[in-house]
């Protein structure tokens, strides 16, 4: 005697499909956070190793007019400060989406938190060539 399969409900597979969805959600979630982690800590790793070489370039004496130690700790807090609220934002973002995941009232909002972030390494940079470009003239 064979059995045929049960035949599932319109009810059950459109459930068991909102399910998938909401677990593709929550991976693609899980990865965005992922993103920011990395880049969080690529900022906070630049951010403490820029003061070093600095310091290692002064120490040999390459440049004798161009003291940029004061300047490089300043930019190396920027990028660590930077990451920190890379970090913050990424935590936040992931958790508010999460529980909208979860009590089955997703609407999509947009967040210009990677913009936020963006930005503020944009000004690092700008900041950053402008004053080797000044140290290096002698302005």
């Amino acid at each position: 005697m064979s059995q045929t399969p049960k035949q599932s409900s319109t009810n059950d597979l459109a459930a068991d499909r909102t399910e998938l969805a909401k677990y593709r959600s929550r991976a693609a979630a899980d990865r965005t956070l992922m993103a920011w982690i990395r880049t969080s800590l690529s900022l906070i790793g630049f951010g403490f190793g820029i003061p070093t070489i600095v310091r290692s370039i002064e120490n040999i004496h390459i440049e004798h007019h161009l003291n940029p130690v004061r300047f490089s700790v300043i930019v190396g807090l920027s990028f660590i400060g930077t990451g920190m609220f890379g970090m913050f934002v990424g935590l936040k973002q992931h958790r508010k989406l999460i529980k909208q995941i979860e009590s089955n009232s997703y609407i999509y909002e947009t967040s210009y938190s990677a913009e936020i972030v963006g930005v503020a390494l944009l000004v690092i940079g700008l900041i950053s060539f402008i004053g080797v470009i000044v140290k290096s003239m002698n302005f």
